[in-house]
């Protein structure tokens, strides 16, 4: 049973600090199995990982339909988080990012249907939209608080001044990044502020996109239409001097008697209390791997040691 929890942002909320990314389920890494993912999402329910993270952008839609299907009887026992703002057609397409008012309004709605339920507990803006002022974005998302729709509201990939302009139109409860030990970019400014604000840091792609859990080999490890296969850091040379961070994770794992996943997620959660991460998976055996990291206690200097063999940049590549 997993009994650890951290404070949701400056609220009440107790959330698992390692939950559970359903985004792959539906869309980008393969092939879908929504009996698999929905057994998986009441087994996370079962030994009490209860914070899930979806979107609207992603299957486009279905991957909402899937969660709320999963939760359907046992929503009081999960915290429940979705996004807007990243607008697909039927078929996938990208055409854009939109955070108007307008949009907001009708975003949040049609994830309330699809998800089956009353209130979104946490509500994300999926990416700044620059032709919207981050301002009158928020103004709209308090306006879905006070309608009783969503309770908590969030931001993903924004700045430290982003944060701060939203902040002060409604507090801002918790901020979505990629943040691992081969994405530590937020280590510059975004940790201290959120820190500062009371505003819990979400890392999602805690493991490299699954390459820091030392399983990927090659570039043939992934199927036709995983998107890693045209990812940068996952091509040509990049591949090859990643791996070789990804080695150095590995060779610290098995001295510590503990897996290369199981390190990287202990590493990331030791970074800060206000800290949880969403790592993404289909499989059963993972997940239960992943949670063991709960129970990992590393010293100074092992995490010393750890940020000494992927040293901030470190990474070949671009992340997208």
């Amino acid at each position: 049973m997993t009994t650890a929890r951290r404070r949701l942002g400056t609220t009440d909320v107790q959330i698992a600090p390692i939950g559970l990314g359903c985004m792959g389920m539906s869309d980008f890494y393969g092939t879908a199995d929504d009996a698999r993912s929905i057994a998986l999402i009441h087994h996370a329910l079962d030994v009490g990982a209860n914070f899930f993270d979806t979107a609207d952008m992603y299957g486009p839609w279905t991957n909402e339909r899937l969660v709320g299907a999963a939760l359907r009887g046992r929503r009081d026992e999960a915290v429940l988080a979705t996004k807007f703002g990243v607008v697909r057609d039927a078929n996938g397409g990208w055409l854009g990012m939109d955070s108007s008012p307008a949009y907001v309004r009708a975003a949040c709605d049609a994830s309330l249907e699809r998800l089956g339920v009353e209130t979104i507990d946490l509500y994300y803006q999926h990416r700044v939209d620059p032709k919207t002022p981050i301002e009158d974005t928020v103004g709209a998302m308090a306006e879905l608080v006070a309608a009783g729709k969503v309770r908590y509201l969030g931001l993903s990939e924004a700045t430290p001044d982003q944060i701060r302009r939203a902040h002060a139109v409604h507090p801002i409860t918790a901020l979505q990044t990629e943040y691992s030990l081969w994405s530590r970019e937020p280590e510059e400014e975004l940790l201290a502020t959120c820190r500062e604000l009371g505003i819990t840091f979400v890392a999602y792609s805690p493991l490299g996109r699954g390459f820091l859990t030392g399983a990927i080999r090659s570039p043939d490890d992934f199927a036709d239409d995983d998107f890693r296969k045209r990812s940068p850091r996952f091509q040509g040379e990049n591949f090859r001097k990643n791996l070789e961070l990804v080695d150095a994770v590995r060779d610290m794992a098995a001295a510590r008697g503990v897996t290369p996943a199981q390190l990287a997620l202990a590493w990331l959660l030791h970074q800060g209390e206000h800290i949880v991460t969403i790592p993404g998976t289909t499989k059963q055996s993972r997940f239960d791997e992943n949670q063991g990291a709960n129970d990992v206690q590393l010293t100074a200097d092992e995490l010393a040691a750890l940020s000494a063999a992927v040293p901030v940049g470190a990474a070949a590549g671009g992340r997208y």
